[in-house]
C-alpha cells in the first residue's frame, strides 16, 4: 500500500469514528516510509552486490573470518566512531561481497553509504578534472558519504594526479567519516610498494 493510501484510510477511520486502528495505520505508514528510505539508500549506494548480507557469509575455518568481528561490524558502530576498515585478501576471497554487505547494513541503519571500484573512481576523477569546478565538486561528493567503500584499492599503481586526489580525499574524510578499503595488499605494503605517496 502506498503512503498516501494509508493516510487516506486513517483519515476516513477518524471521520467515521473508528479511530481505533489509527495507531496501527500510523505505524504502517511509518514502516512503509522507513522501508522506502532504506531501499532508496541501498539503490543510491551503487552496490556491486545489492543482495549481499552479513548473515549469509560462510564462516568456514579456512576463510579465517571472525564471527564476533563480523557481528560487531554489522552494528556499524565503527561508522559512529569515524573508524576505517580494511578487508585484505586474495582475488576471489570475498572482499567485495563483505564491503557491499557492510555498506548495505549501513544503509539499513539509515547511514548514507557508497560503493566504488578504484578504477571507476579514477575514471570519474579524470572526467571531473575536464570540467570547470569539477575537481572540487568531485571531492565534496566523495568526502560527504558517511561510509565509502573503495574496492580494488591500489590494485594498479595510481597516477600522480590520482595520488594527490586520494591524499586530499582521505584528508577531508579523516575524523569525519568512515572508509572501507578492499585490497589485495596488506596496509604496510601500501607505501613500500610506492603505490601511495
Amino acid at each position: 500500500m502506498s503512503r498516501a493510501t494509508l493516510v487516506r484510510i486513517a483519515r476516513e477511520r477518524v471521520q467515521d469514528g473508528r479511530g481505533v486502528g489509527v495507531g496501527r495505520c500510523g505505524r504502517r505508514v511509518r514502516t512503509s516510509f522507513t522501508h522506502s528510505k532504506v531501499a532508496g539508500l541501498i539503490r543510491r549506494a551503487g552496490l556491486r552486490y545489492p543482495n549481499a548480507d552479513l548473515r549469509r557469509i560462510d564462516l568456514l575455518d579456512e576463510r579465517s573470518l571472525n564471527r564476533q568481528l563480523l557481528a560487531q561490524l554489522g552494528t556499524c558502530s565503527f561508522v559512529d566512531r569515524q573508524q576505517n576498515v580494511v578487508f585484505q585478501g586474495f582475488t576471489g576471497s570475498g572482499k567485495s561481497y563483505l564491503g557491499c554487505a557492510i555498506a548495505k547494513r549501513a544503509c539499513e541503519h539509515h547511514i548514507r553509504a557508497h560503493y566504488v571500484r578504484m578504477p571507476d573512481l579514477e575514471e570519474a576523477w579524470v572526467a571531473a578534472q575536464d570540467s570547470p569546478g569539477g575537481a572540487g565538486k568531485f571531492l565534496r561528493k566523495y568526502a560527504a558519504f558517511t561510509l565509502l567503500v573503495i574496492d580494488e584499492w591500489l590494485l594498479d599503481r595510481p597516477t600522480e594526479s590520482m595520488r594527490g586526489m586520494l591524499l586530499e580525499l582521505m584528508e577531508r574524510r579523516y575524523g569525519e567519516t568512515s572508509t572501507v578499503f578492499c585490497t589485495q595488499y596488506s596496509q604496510k605494503d601500501w607505501h613500500v610498494a610506492r603505490r601511495v605517496i
